[in-house]
């Protein structure tokens, strides 16, 4: 049962027909492993832990630059060189004290992905490099767990859900095979404005928040969001029978 605090607390969702108790009590037992507390990370994990998820773990090596307070909406400049998070870990366990959230302070390799991926229900990849997407969604893959992969630059943005339990759901691989080399680009190397991220990242936690309660998520679809033109398109994949990692 829901306590009277999670109640008064949650009530604007709970009401929703889609969740409910059920849903709520489903979220407060959820653990999601969010890889990348950059642009994308900070509206992920505080969508999440706003809504309630009970455990979050948030990975990331990198230290707060000045020039992340464009867009990575947790940190301030008291922040500036240290991990990104430990302070977000901070920041969040103030707003939600209900619920458990801890720092993986470090870049994800092979080794700490077969640790933590065993441990959670969700995945969500908010990294900002092609070498960790691509091992996030190999280690999901071969442990079964759903991903959610989004990824922005300038004016545009991207969000696939990859859900491995189903046997025909393509990959991050399917879609951008390791041997043609998927683009590279980032925040570094050709900018970004700070709004398309907060519009992937709601994206992200939306899919979550309604995986985690058993709604309707759409595999097999890459939706593409050009921000210049306010416009999203929705390209449908196949899982291909020749990818090294799914098939």
């Amino acid at each position: 049962m829901l306590t009277n605090n999670e109640q008064l607390r949650y009530g604007r969702q709970i009401m929703l027909k889609q969740i409910g108790d059920q849903g709520q009590i489903a979220l407060r037992n959820a653990k999601v492993l969010i890889v990348g507390m950059g642009g994308l990370g900070n509206p992920v994990a505080m969508y999440l832990a706003a809504a309630g998820v009970g455990t979050l773990y948030l990975a990331d090596g990198d230290h707060v630059e000045i020039t992340n307070l464009q867009r990575q909406i947790l940190f301030n400049e008291q922040d500036i060189k240290n991990n990104k998070a430990d302070v977000a870990t901070e920041k969040l366990q103030q707003q939600n004290p209900d619920i458990c959230i801890e720092a993986i302070d470090e870049m994800l390799d092979e080794e700490l992905c077969n640790y933590y991926l065993p441990l959670v229900d969700l995945v969500i990849d908010c990294s900002d490099n092609i070498s960790t997407r691509y091992l996030i969604n190999q280690t999901c893959v071969q442990h079964k767990k759903p991903l959610i992969v989004g990824a922005a630059t300038g004016f545009d943005g991207q969000q696939l859900v990859v859900d491995p339990r189903d046997p025909d759901s393509a990959c991050y691989h399917c879609l951008f095979p390791s041997t043609e080399k998927a683009p590279e680009n980032n925040c570094q190397t050709i900018g970004i404005v700070g709004p398309v991220l907060a519009i992937i990242a709601g994206m992200q936690s939306l899919q979550a928040i309604k995986l985690l309660t058993g709604n309707k998520v759409h595999i097999n679809q890459l939706n593409l969001f050009d921000g210049l033109n306010n416009q999203w398109q929705q390209f449908n994949l196949k899982k291909q029978k020749n990818c090294k990692v799914c098939s």
